[in-house]
């Protein structure tokens, strides 16, 4: 399902990060306790009273800067680009600047979709006027105190009632993303897929401004391609900005059943295509990692066995994950990849009996009953699976304050050593017996 985008936007040292955190809450980087993930902390998710949707911090904008006008242009012309409402921050302690007013020009044209966000204001603040601030010719306007919470809620909800509300069509095939950096070669290898391997059922515009989703038909099966590499305008300006290329990776992540993550042969592995993949697992998604670009590769046995190593060193985080060795340019082992894609949706999809993987559980416990902590054991009584996609187990013990992050590692391990999960991330819940 796809998530609206609301992007934070404003000079430097008005709050926006520390908005941005408040609306967020703990959920500031892709995945917080994993090795090997950089935090990212300019992307969030946002649930609030039942609606989600992704956060973006913008940066701190000013006209002082060299090259701003430049700059400012494309920050701005992105956001109004990518983003369903755009909270415009301003500092209520010191009021309007110059700078204020040339994002206010700049955003005059998508009006309907600002709210401007008075911060700095303590509930001392909030009963005063904000007339000064109407100078700016918006309709919508909240006083908040990003530092000490005041209003958070009232602002919460006034996103909430100002974000759409996107419906997903029916549609029957098994949709799968083509993400990663830019120039990775993510259209090629649409192209390659499309053109070489399989009939073109149909071209259908993206629910994304700048995706195209293809249908096709590979072994009887239907099929949905969204190639998210498409920009609109600007094209090199917009393509040098790699944090805009993850917010339309993200855009497709979410209404993805499969990501297909991209990285280039011919560079190596770069720490943003950790970030991308690092989102499609938060996001719950089975994946497939290509290596792109094999064909620029001389020594390829050797090689492939070093790449092979280095994913593995680099993505700890998905030791799970089925790595794919191909070029689009050339179609050299393109074959390979769609068998992929349908392995990880499948097992995605997979469910285990209750039966089966109480077994599994209850035997692990036994082989490695974890150690006491002050006087007090861990006890596992019932494991169930309650969902799929991906595939989550609630597993119902005495007390879930007493399970180590290492032994629900070894947990998982064990079923995935029981059951086939490869390429596709799992969830394990701790429950209190009885709890809900």
């Amino acid at each position: 399902m796809k998530k609206p985008v609301v992007a934070l936007l404003g000079r430097p040292n008005v709050g926006k990060s520390t908005i941005f955190n408040r609306l967020v809450g703990r959920k500031v980087s892709i995945i917080e306790d994993t090795p090997g993930i950089t935090r990212d902390r300019v992307y969030g998710t946002v649930i609030s009273n039942d609606r989600e949707y992704h956060l973006i911090d913008t940066g701190g904008i000013e006209l002082n800067d060299e090259g701003f006008n430049k700059d400012i242009k494309m920050q701005v012309s992105l956001a109004i680009d990518e983003a369903d409402l755009i909270l415009f921050v301003v500092d209520g302690k010191d009021g309007l600047t110059v700078d204020d007013f040339y994002i206010r020009d700049m955003l005059k044209k998508i009006s309907d979709k600002v709210i401007v966000v008075i911060n700095k204001c303590d509930s001392k603040r909030i009963k005063e006027t904000e007339y000064e601030f109407y100078e700016l010719g918006f309709q919508d306007y909240i006083k908040v105190s990003g530092e000490h919470g005041d209003n958070i809620y009232k602002l919460k909800e006034l996103i909430d009632n100002n974000i759409p509300v996107y419906k997903e069509k029916e549609d029957s095939s098994i949709k799968f993303s083509i993400i990663g950096r830019p120039n990775v070669g993510k259209s090629s290898l649409v192209n390659a897929i499309l053109n070489e391997e399989r009939a073109i059922v149909s071209n259908v515009a993206g629910t994304t401004r700048d995706a195209v989703d293809t249908e096709f038909k590979y072994h009887d099966k239907l099929y949905t391609v969204i190639d998210t590499a498409g920009m609109r305008k600007k094209g090199k300006v917009y393509e040098s900005v790699e944090k805009y290329s993850l917010l339309r990776s993200m855009k497709a992540i979410d209404r993805s059943d499969v990501c297909v993550v991209v990285i280039d042969a011919s560079e190596g592995i770069i720490e943003h295509d950790k970030h991308i993949a690092g989102y499609a697992i938060e996001a719950g998604k089975a994946l497939v990692l290509v290596v792109n670009k094999w064909d620029t590769i001389e020594d390829k046995d050797n090689s492939m066995k070093k790449w092979i190593s280095d994913i593995r060193a680099h993505f700890q985080f998905m030791p799970y994950v089925h790595i794919v060795f191909l070029s689009a340019k050339t179609k050299k082992r393109i074959h390979t990849l769609m068998p992929e894609v349908l392995n990880a949706y499948d097992n995605s999809h997979k469910e285990i009996k209750t039966s089966l993987i109480n077994d599994v559980i209850m035997e692990a416990y036994q082989l490695n009953i974890p150690p006491s902590y002050k006087g007090k054991r861990l006890k596992i009584y019932f494991t169930s699976q309650v969902r799929t996609c991906p595939p989550t187990f609630n597993i119902q013990v005495n007390s879930k304050g007493l399970v180590h992050f290492s032994y629900e590692r070894y947990l998982e391990n064990k079923i995935r050593e029981s059951f086939d999960f490869d390429g596709t991330p799992i969830v394990i819940q701790f429950k209190n017996k009885g709890e809900k």
